[in-house]
C-alpha cells in the first residue's frame, strides 16, 4: 500500500511505495536539535521506493554514533523530514510528524536515552537503549 508524507506548507510531498521497516525514537544531541528539544521519531523505509516533488535541501552533519549522515528538510518552511546514513543508503528514515497517517509505524525502540534531558519521559513498553543499536536490515 502506498504512503504519503510532506512538509508543513505543502512544497514537498513524499510518495513511499512500501512498508515501513523500522521505527525508533531517537534521543540523540542532533535529534533534539531537529524535534525541538524533544526525541524524533524516525520511520524506515527502502530509499529505492521513496520518491519526492518539490526542493529538499540537505544538510551534512556526523551523528553521535560517528556516522556521517544527510539531514533532508524543506527550504521554504523549514520542516525536517530526512535523515539518511552515508553508510547505508538504502534506508531512509522519515520523521512521523511529515507522514500523513503519523499513526503508522509507532517507536519500536527507544535509542539514545543517555543523551537525553533530565525531564524527558521513556514510554515504560519499549526498549530503552543507551545509545546506538544496529541499524535496521
Amino acid at each position: 500500500m502506498p504512503h504519503e508524507a510532506g512538509c508543513l506548507c505543502g512544497q514537498v510531498r513524499i510518495m513511499i511505495d512500501a512498508e515501513p521497516v523500522a521505527a525508533r525514537a531517537c534521543w540523540c544531541r542532533l535529534c533534539q536539535y531537529l524535534g525541538a528539544g524533544t526525541a524524533t521519531v524516525n520511520v524506515c523505509f527502502p530509499s529505492d521506493k521513496v520518491s519526492t516533488t518539490g526542493e529538499v535541501r540537505w544538510h551534512a552533519s556526523v551523528a553521535d554514533s560517528g556516522t556521517p549522515m544527510q539531514r533532508g528538510f524543506c527550504p521554504k518552511c523549514g520542516t525536517p523530514l530526512f535523515s539518511i546514513a552515508e553508510t547505508r543508503k538504502h534506508l531512509t528514515f522519515i520523521r512521523a510528524g511529515a507522514l500523513d497517517d503519523p499513526d503508522l509505524k509507532g517507536p519500536e525502540a527507544i535509542i539514545w536515552t543517555d543523551e537525553a534531558p533530565g525531564w524527558a519521559h521513556f514510554d515504560p513498553d519499549l526498549p530503552h537503549y543507551p545509545g546506538q543499536i544496529p541499524p535496521a536490515a
